[in-house]
């Protein structure tokens, strides 16, 4: 990679943040924050909320790219979509997670640093990793579900599982790739994601004024 192209992915990894720490908080809701009432609105509700949302987003690339390191990494992504359901379930159950939002900017940059460093993880830790953040990243994405009618709930749900798995599975086609080749673009990728969280977490400690 030259010179030239590593300042413009700089330079592009830069603005991103800076465009995400100007946005409000809680834009990222595809009903523009209405609750779904029908199952096409759950669904694309569901199908919606993590791509519009860069941090849940950047999560789930992360994952996908960590999980190329194994054989068997595809059981890793599915390890994380199961949690991120249950997190989805514990928090329509009512369960509470004071400060969820900064914790997701922390999961987001504590993954791409660890892309960043190319740090090997073992399956287990990986599998264990995975669950946690997807937990954290499920029950963030409840709320905007939370209060909704069985049909569109269910719609939600299963758009919600759909895309999570096919953007892990894709960032996992991408990262095997680029393994083969020039990793840099990796670790870049991953310092871009550690960016966004770092970004997020600005955005949440500190108010708006």
């Amino acid at each position: 990679m030259t010179a030239k192209a590593l300042r413009l992915m700089t330079s592009a990894a830069a603005s991103l943040v800076a465009s995400l720490a100007a946005a409000p908080a809680f834009a990222h809701h595809p009903m523009g924050g209405a609750l779904p009432g029908t199952f096409m609105h759950g669904l694309l509700s569901g199908l919606g909320h993590p791509v519009i949302g860069l941090d849940h987003f950047a999560a789930v690339v992360a994952v996908g790219c960590l999980a190329a390191a194994h054989p068997k990494g595809w059981g890793l992504i599915i390890g994380f979509v199961v949690a991120m359901m249950a997190g989805v379930a514990a928090h329509l159950q009512g369960a509470t997670l004071p400060g969820a939002e900064m914790i997701v900017a922390g999961t987001v940059i504590a993954l791409g640093l660890i892309l960043a460093i190319r740090r090997d993880l073992s399956a287990a830790v990986a599998l264990v990793l995975f669950a946690a953040v997807g937990w954290v990243h499920g029950y963030a994405l409840g709320e905007s579900i939370f209060g909704a009618e069985q049909t569109p709930l269910v719609a939600y749900l299963i758009g919600l599982a759909v895309i999570q798995s096919a953007i892990a599975l894709a960032a996992m086609r991408v990262a095997l790739l680029l393994m083969q080749g020039d990793a840099l673009r990796l670790r870049l990728a991953g310092s871009g994601i550690a960016g966004i969280g770092f970004a997020l977490l600005v955005q949440q400690a500190v108010p708006a004024v």
